[in-house]
């Protein structure tokens, strides 16, 4: 039977346990993590079946309760309810993302559409909404983080539909029931678009310029594939080696046609996706009585409403688009010294933006990158966090993992244990491209008292060892990984008690703070002092490289303000726009990215199509909280600045305020008790030199 239709013909009777399925049994393994070694493609559809059958059942029981509704009987018993379908979703979808399979793929294509036909039978069901409304207009004695978890039930069941009429709540779940279908279609069509094409190169005089450690990669590539030569992909690290330093400017204008092509037009086309979603989304905000779909998501945000993020928006492309301009110009001229002819196209912009900072600063990214042992740098991130909020980070290969890539270690404060956090670092086939923090299980407190920690994981795309040399980090890749750890420690770290609220529970324009953050310690000596020593003669960076990295901090900051801006503006206008007006992707792309744009527009190149941040990763009408997470960053770290970097006072501050409290209460309240005040934008603009 469909999945799909199996969750809205279920009884409240639970059916029979799956035998011998390791989803559903209890695990004897360290810390309950999942037995990964375990569990095969065949386990999912009967698990999913079974767990969707015990929530159903708990609903049921909570609907059947026959004393009055209160916060415990109703919206605690909410929370705590569909645990066994948590676990699998979380081991299932992050599985999905970070070591896909054409079975799996397959097996979400009927999952996703069940999970939202499920969510949509919980939220609009009358009875439990009344329940959770009889609370919320009669909410007795509550402490405040009972209150935010109220509100949040409440405001979750209303939003979902609950208010709706019965004809009107069928729409809503024929609307929602689609997105998720094509959400996942979106992804998958990126992923086999970047699959779809590899580059063999075997004429030296091609891969003129590309770095020995990339060459080394390329070449173990195309062994593995029993190619002799170089392989290049459209993987971040293979790609961006193109881009950066290939000679040959024909290979890399092809590079760039090719990563920016992905899936638009030809067999794995997401342009007619992203017209539907766009137009499903606006339908589905407009059904539930809001302006635009923008307005719809805005409302729960810290910046509330769409004029406040256009507010931002136009503040920064004001100061970032003159300076912008005038860092293009100087491009043109460094490249125009070095005998190019004709004006900078795109797949000049990061060739010539390399050479050009290696002019400036006589440093680049291979004279980093001996420091940037991955090994050291782990050490170096986790010893910041030991530095900071005193965690303690122990390596346990007796945890499985999901594929023999993944890293584990238990993560340890003041003796008590925190956290499983799982390091994912390279690029596969089997893996979307970017990175990102998730959880295989979120922190929270159960019935019995008992706190449960949480299982984090960090996925990335990093360069990978050679045989000839170890994972030596790119600046930038240091950066991701600080970034992505900020994020788990948002996770790591969170003293809550109910999952709703846990960890990165957060607002969205609120969540980048803590990954934000983190970052800035990546260009302090004090920080790099401790680890950032050369792999090969273990040297210690020099005080001369550190202030060259100092130095090219703001190197073309206005330009990468813009292309933030790009994507921000991008995201706000598919989302605010009329969707029955958009006929043609690219033109209304254009449109609304015009003012942004320091290089010459490439003819056949799409942002749309590949823009899995807003068409299926969680951040539709939500990427601007990148720059409004960045005010919030540069203000905080302002203040460590002022009190010292490693200040002990601060850090603990900052954990007891914001790190441990994941949504437990207003994120502006949080941020406001751990700075004193409101953010204000001043440092964010002196940091970036846009001021």
């Amino acid at each position: 039977m469909s999945l799909i239709v199996f969750s809205l013909m279920m009884s409240a009777q639970p059916m029979e346990k799956p035998k011998n399925n390791p989803l559903v049994e209890p695990w004897n393994t360290p810390f309950n993590t999942p037995p990964f070694e375990e569990i095969k493609e065949e386990h999912y559809l009967p698990a999913f079946q079974y767990a969707f059958a015990v929530a159903k059942d708990e609903l049921y029981r909570i609907k059947a309760v026959k004393m009055k509704p209160t916060f415990a009987n109703t919206v605690e018993a909410l929370d705590r309810s569909g645990r066994l379908l948590n676990s699998i979703s979380g081991i299932f979808f992050n599985l999905l993302e970070a070591n896909t399979s054409e079975g799996m793929q397959k097996i979400a294509q009927e999952i996703s559409p069940a999970l939202t036909a499920f969510y949509n039978d919980l939220y609009l069901d009358p009875a439990l909404f009344n329940r959770v409304k009889a609370v919320y207009e009669n909410p007795g004695d509550l402490t405040p983080e009972q209150k935010m978890l109220l509100e949040k039930t409440y405001k979750a069941f209303v939003r979902q539909g609950a208010n709706l009429s019965d004809s009107d709540k069928e729409k809503f779940r024929d609307y929602s029931m689609r997105l998720s279908t094509l959400s996942l279609q979106f992804g998958q069509n990126v992923l086999s678009a970047v699959n779809a094409y590899t580059k063999v190169i075997t004429d030296e005089k091609l891969v003129s310029g590309i770095p020995a450690s990339a060459l080394a990669i390329a070449r173990d590539k195309a062994a593995a594939k029993g190619e002799k030569g170089w392989l290049f992909d459209l993987s971040m690290p293979s790609c961006l080696a193109i881009l950066t330093y290939a000679d040959n400017r024909d290979l890399r204008h092809e590079f760039y046609m090719q990563y920016n092509t992905r899936a638009y037009k030809g067999e794995f086309d997401n342009q007619e996706v992203v017209k539907e979603i766009v137009l499903l989304r606006d339908s589905l905000a407009k059904l539930l009585g809001y302006s635009t779909y923008a307005d719809y998501v805005l409302e729960d945000r810290m910046a509330e409403n769409p004029k406040k993020v256009y507010e931002l928006e136009e503040k920064l492309l004001k100061h970032a688009y003159p300076k912008g301009k005038e860092e293009m110009k100087k491009l043109q001229q460094f490249a125009n010294a070095q005998g190019f002819q004709g004006k900078l196209q795109r797949w000049d912009f990061a060739y010539y933006s390399e050479k050009y900072k290696t002019s400036l600063f006589n440093v680049n990214d291979e004279m980093l990158k001996p420091y940037f042992k991955l090994e050291s740098v782990i050490d170096g991130v986790f010893g910041l966090a030991t530095d900071l909020f005193g965690l303690k980070f122990v390596p346990n290969d007796q945890i499985q993992v999901y594929h023999p890539d993944v890293k584990v270690y238990e993560v340890y404060r003041e003796g008590k244990f925190m956290a499983v956090l799982y390091l994912d670092f390279h690029p596969r086939e089997s893996k979307r491209g970017g990175a990102w923090m998730t959880a295989f299980r979120e922190q929270s407190v159960d019935a019995d008292g008992n706190d449960i920690r949480p299982l984090v994981s960090l996925v990335m795309n990093f360069t990978p060892s050679t045989a000839d040399a170890p994972s030596l980090l790119t600046f930038n890749e240091v950066r991701t990984f600080m970034h992505e750890f900020g994020h788990s420690l948002h996770g790591m770290l969170s003293e809550v008690h109910y999952t709703a609220l846990s960890g990165t529970s957060v607002p969205r324009d609120f969540v980048e703070l803590p990954s934000q953050l983190l970052e800035n310690w990546s260009t302090e000596k004090e920080f790099l002092s401790k680890f950032a020593y050369h792999y090969q003669t273990h040297e210690l960076i020099p005080d001369t490289l550190v202030q060259k990295i100092h130095d090219f901090e703001n190197f073309q900051s206005g330009y990468a303000c813009c292309r933030q801006l790009t994507f921000g503006l991008l995201d706000m206008m598919w989302h605010t726009c009329d969707p029955t007006k958009v006929s043609d992707v690219l033109a209304a792309e254009r449109k609304a990215i015009k003012r942004t744009e320091l290089l010459p527009v490439v003819e056949g190149t799409c942002i749309s199509t590949c823009f899995s941040h807003i068409f299926s990763g969680g951040y539709a009408a939500g990427y601007y909280g990148y720059k409004w997470a960045e005010v919030l960053d540069a203000d905080a770290f302002s203040l460590f600045k002022e009190k010292g970097v490693y200040n002990k006072e601060v850090a603990e501050s900052y954990r007891r305020n914001i790190l441990s409290k994941g949504g437990s209460e207003k994120a502006m309240d949080l941020y406001v008790r751990f700075r004193g005040r409101e953010p204000k934008i001043d440092a964010l603009l002196e940091r970036s030199g846009l001021k």
